[in-house]
């Protein structure tokens, strides 16, 4: 049999295939779209892609492990090392808000491979591609390995004792100079919660309470009584009877939770979706609205209303309701378990909370359950280890909005992971002093930075990450970490040893996780008595918008520093370079044909992309994702844009 091309993924030795079809079914009943099926009969049968294609779904990888016979295996892993030469050790996934469960394969101090940890409770038996083959990113060229300053415009390598004696006498000296409010901290939310922690404390010591990280985020408004979460069990998601997914690109942003509501689907359960982008969730619907992303609070209250209306209560609300928020909302009334989640296109709304206040509103009237998905490994444990400013405080918007003078960034490369990148790196590089704590170094990094610390990412360092249910699973470090590369949580201990701040007296990662979670660090939960939907003192604004409006995902393969430089995940479908998507009515109106270059602004440079065909966006709506250098200059990921012919 000749072997077969599924992608940059997959590799496939089709002489040991027995024709089980095994990757067949799982492509078609788990995946939910069937990318693999067996051709001819008898002893010609075969495994094969359909012609011309490969398999480009999220969950792909998979099928290498249902193998029987080793026909299928994994591309970047290939002839590496023999399996019984590697060393498996537990871990946990450092990217999106589920924490799977993970067997990391290392030999030598270097990871060859992860495989999934069974764990009915969170993954179940699969891994998504990316918390699979993002290890590739580990060893990168562009890891740092040594601490370095920036001396006289030129960057120098230099020992930690000097890099850390330089960072605190910056950041002493610009909080006594120009007071402490002008010091602030960017934190990536796929920090572990002992860095979180730390960090936090750490500005608080130098008496700022500017720390948040909260980075996609861009609106704050509105006050909260707990830290937002899932709502519920992730297990507790296959048994809901009715769901609605506000705001979610659901299949790339969270694969495995897409996953089982794919499978409560086949069971009768009825989703529903309320987005700005029809994109095929591989499942089928009980309704859905698309708008623009101005619409969507509007669209969101029609359905309210319209819940209201059929249990015979009042909302109070000009939004008129429409054929489709109806047939949502007698779905979600017909039903005995009920949930309302919010996507990550939720949270990065302009008016995130408008849809929160919405959102809880509607699960009240249907006494379902309302929660958040979760963009990042500790987007729940950001909030358990106080990473987020207080009262008199910056979050993350307003510190790059009103810049400060100093900045320690740990873990995230702003430019890419910000809601504003153009701002963000604008306000970077005007400060005085900024302090970058990260395993990678980057091109914008070395324009803005002046002390860059090689801090372990999550194979080298303990840690504790909460997932979007509240679970606080905590790891080991898998091998050692690489060159000079330090924990972060160390690093930040002794900068507070070098300050003199009080609290920096911790010998070990559980001693600050035992701290941050308050005394509960061994129990697999975080408080449950913290954990809160609630959102109040909200101004809700329904008004649309006019003129073309930004629809911006953020790729799945290009939401953290990591998986971004993982080079198998960066030759698949979804890391391809952004083009400027609209629906034929908009080209149209445009005087555009897909496939020509157009010129897409917001009031400063430029990017010049592709245009492509996309029947699924609304009516004057641009899809450009967000997370490349190539599209930061487009700045907020919302608003009007401007596109016209290049």
């Amino acid at each position: 049999m000749v072997n077969k091309n599924l992608g940059p993924l997959v590799s496939t030795d089709m002489t040991r295939c027995i024709n089980c079809t095994r990757c067949v079914r799982f492509t078609q009943e788990i995946a939910g779209v069937m990318e693999l099926g067996q051709a001819f009969r008898g002893d010609r049968a075969e495994i094969m892609p359909f012609i011309e294609k490969t398999v480009d779904s999220e969950l792909s990888g998979n099928i290498i492990d249902l193998c029987p016979v080793g026909a299928l295996t994994s591309k970047p892993f290939r002839f590496a090392a023999r399996t019984w030469e590697l060393a498996r050790r537990q871990s946990v996934a450092p990217h999106d808000g589920l924490g799977s469960n993970l067997i990391v394969q290392v030999k030598q101090d270097r990871v060859y491979r992860v495989l999934p940890m069974e764990n009915e409770d969170i993954n179940e038996c699969w891994l998504s591609d990316k918390d699979r083959f993002s290890y590739e990113g580990l060893n990168s060229d562009e890891r740092l390995t040594k601490p370095m300053i920036k001396q006289g415009g030129a960057w120098k390598e230099v020992e930690w004792n000097q890099a850390l004696d330089y960072v605190a006498h910056a950041l002493r000296d610009v909080a006594k100079e120009h007071g402490p409010a002008s010091v602030g901290a960017l934190v990536s939310p796929h920090s572990t919660l002992e860095e979180m922690y730390l960090a936090g404390k750490l500005m608080r010591g130098l008496g700022s309470e500017n720390i948040d990280f909260r980075l996609r985020q861009s609106d704050f408004s509105g006050q909260r009584a707990g830290i937002p979460w899932l709502g519920m069990r992730v297990a507790e998601l296959s048994k809901l009877d009715r769901v609605l997914v506000v705001g979610s690109f659901l299949r790339k942003d969270q694969p495995l939770i897409a996953q089982r509501l794919r499978q409560a689907a086949k069971r009768g359960t009825q989703v529903s979706v309320i987005h700005a982008a029809d994109e095929d969730l591989l499942m089928p619907l009980a309704g859905k609205l698309i708008a623009a992303p101005s619409q969507l609070p509007e669209r969101l209250a029609q359905v309210v209303k319209a819940v209201a209306e059929l249990k015979g209560a009042t909302f109070d609300t000009k939004a008129t309701v429409s054929p489709e928020a109806k047939k949502i909302a007698e779905s979600l009334v017909s039903g005995q378990s009920v949930a309302v989640l919010l996507g990550n296109f939720a949270e990065q709304h302009a008016r995130f909370s408008t849809l929160n206040w919405l959102a809880q509103q509607l699960a009240e009237l249907l006494d379902g359950r309302f929660g958040f998905l979760g963009e990042a490994a500790n987007s729940v444990g950001g909030h358990v280890a106080n990473a987020v400013p207080a009262a008199g405080g910056l979050d993350a918007a307003r510190m790059l909005a009103e810049p400060r003078k100093a900045y320690l960034i740990l873990g995230a490369e702003p430019e890419r992971d910000c809601a504003d990148g153009n701002q963000a790196l604008q306000a970077l590089k005007q400060a005085a002093s900024v302090t970058v704590l990260s395993p990678f170094k980057s091109a914008a990094m070395l324009e803005y930075a002046d002390a860059i610390l090689p801090v372990s990412p999550f194979t080298e360092t303990s840690g504790t990450f909460v997932n979007t249910e509240g679970r606080a699973q905590s790891f080991q470090a898998v091998n050692r970490p690489l060159g000079e590369t330090r924990p972060g949580w160390k690093v930040l201990r002794v900068l507070g040893n070098l300050l003199k701040l009080e609290g920096f007296d911790q010998d070990n990662s559980e001693a600050v996780r035992d701290e941050a979670l308050g005394g509960n660090g061994s129990g697999k939960q975080a408080p449950l008595d913290c954990l809160d939907n609630a959102i109040s003192g909200v101004a809700v604004d329904l008004a649309a918008g006019g003129g073309f409006e930004r629809v911006a995902d953020v790729p799945i393969h290009f939401t953290d520093p990591l998986v971004r430089r993982a080079p198998s995940l960066q030759r698949t479908r979804d890391a391809a370079q952004p083009t400027a998507r609209m629906n034929a009515a908009t080209l149209a109106r445009l005087g555009i044909t897909a496939g020509s270059p157009v010129k897409v602004s917001r009031g400063g440079t430029p990017s010049i992309l592709l245009a492509q065909l996309d029947a699924g966006l609304a009516d004057s709506c641009v899809r450009v994702a967000a997370g490349h250098t190539s599209t930061a200059n487009l700045g907020a990921l919302a608003g009007a844009i401007t596109v016209e012919p290049a």
